[in-house]
């Protein structure tokens, strides 16, 4: 993380806000993927169900507490929101309010399995693009938070990262060993950053609430997404202003910086934008003849990240 240019992490932190954005217009259903072929890969979605036209209240509502520095505003405003929606009929209330959570999952793991179904070259293909697909969706959303909140040094780098990357590692290994999905940093934590987080004891109450929420699994039906979808807007927006710190005068900086920045939302992946920003910036000073400028680990993350990408093509190569 400290080989990467301040450039690109800027630019990560854009691009996951860009990222942050996207998914918050989808999920208040104004933007969709067309039916069938159509010459663009998303469309806007004129407001013509309650849902959306809640989604625009609330984000009305979000944007005026905010601008008018209301404390809790995005608390506040997804709390109002799931309100007008559930008098709106947008909320379904669930059927069974004391369902028990099923944890019959818990240790069913087996580290043998990927072997045994895909074969030894690519099992570790799997485990390699799984690994790298992790650790730089961590990174970027590391750097895009802690430099919201005014975390990072002068040089954009964020202090004790090392103690950052090895809990979210562990817990990406006890995920699996509890037998769910791995668990990681997330990009929504930009929303309790913006309300005003910034230690580590605000992920401690975080996560002792998300336990109590386990036992309250049926009641989070009564926050749709219209009412969520408002703030990842406004946190979206405020993760984007960092785009005024990059030079997209100087085409070494400016081309991997924006490439980053469009490929992360356009293709809802973290990873993807990063790989070739990295990838960009190193071919851009090869080319200029700037070779000593290049730190040797951004020589192995991108060859790294050129797997990763023709990993469809390895995997038809590979022998079955």
């Amino acid at each position: 993380m400290n080989a990467v240019p301040l450039a690109l992490k800027r630019a990560i932190g854009v691009g996951i806000g860009l990222f942050i954005l996207f998914i918050g217009f989808t999920d208040g259903g104004l933007i969709r993927q067309p039916a069938g072929d159509g010459p663009v890969p998303v469309e806007f979605v004129f407001p013509n169900s309650p849902s959306a036209w809640v989604m625009i209240l609330g984000l009305l509502i979000t944007i005026v507490l905010f601008v008018r520095k209301v404390p809790a505003a995005l608390l506040i405003s997804i709390v109002i929101t799931s309100v007008v929606a559930y008098f709106a009929s947008v909320t379904v209330p669930p059927k069974d309010l004391s369902a028990v959570p099923n944890f019959s999952t818990l240790g069913a793991f087996d580290l043998s399995n990927v072997f045994s179904h895909l074969g030894l070259l690519a099992a570790v293909l799997t485990i390699f693009t799984i690994m790298l697909t992790d650790f730089f969706d961590t990174m970027g959303t590391t750097t895009a938070i802690t430099e919201q909140a005014g975390l990072t040094d002068p040089d954009g780098r964020v202090p004790g990262i090392g103690r950052i990357l090895l809990v979210d590692s562990v817990a990406a290994f006890a995920g699996g060993a509890a037998g769910i999905s791995s668990n990681t940093s997330y990009i929504e934590s930009a929303a309790g950053v913006a309300e005003g987080g910034r230690t580590g004891l605000t992920s401690v109450v975080v996560g002792l609430l998300f336990f109590v929420a386990i036992l309250l699994s049926p009641l989070v039906a009564f926050v749709p997404f219209a009412a969520t979808a408002p703030v990842l807007v406004v946190v979206g927006y405020l993760m984007a202003t960092l785009i005024k710190d990059i030079d997209f005068s100087d085409v070494e900086e400016g081309l991997p910086a924006l490439l980053g920045i469009m490929l992360m939302p356009l293709t809802f992946s973290i990873t993807v934008g990063i790989g070739a920003a990295f990838i960009a910036w190193v071919v851009i000073k090869l080319v200029v003849g700037k070779v000593g400028a290049i730190h040797p680990l951004m020589w192995v993350v991108s060859i790294a990240f050129l797997v990763y990408f023709a990993q469809s093509w390895i995997n038809a190569i590979l022998p079955k």
